[in-house]
């Protein structure tokens, strides 16, 4: 009895489920209408693409002109200087050749590896 009454209501669930499924119905490709011909709108489009961003920060200011203190020649020497030189986000620009000072002894340090390598172990 209780497998039947399970039957019963997943059956009931299911027959609810499809009842209220309903599918999206299909109206075919929208037709456009304009009353504008294409060479208007063509025209509209070419005015609309070399307009500025109206969107922007700057828009409406047309091209805002700054005062440098700088030539035009210091600036671009500046430039091609920083283009061809070394890259300054490397690891360690600028800094040159580091020396690192050490107290202990390099064939110390050469037997203490080799032994680690080979796994012996070393007296402490």
């Amino acid at each position: 009895m209780n497998t039947a009454s399970k039957l019963l209501s997943g059956f009931a669930l299911a027959i609810l489920a499809a009842a209220g499924v309903q599918a999206e119905t299909y109206d075919g490709v929208t037709k456009v209408t304009s009353t504008q011909s294409r060479a208007a709108v063509r025209a509209e489009g070419v005015v609309a693409a070399h307009s500025g961003d109206r969107f922007s920060d700057a828009a409406g200011q047309g091209v805002v002109k700054m005062a440098s203190s700088v030539d035009r020649a210091s600036v671009r020497s500046q430039g091609f200087a920083a283009a061809h030189g070394a890259n300054p986000y490397a690891e360690g620009y600028g800094q040159g050749v580091a020396r690192v000072e050490s107290s202990v002894d390099r064939a110390s340090v050469r037997l203490q590896a080799r032994a680690a390598a080979r796994g012996d172990r070393l007296p402490i």
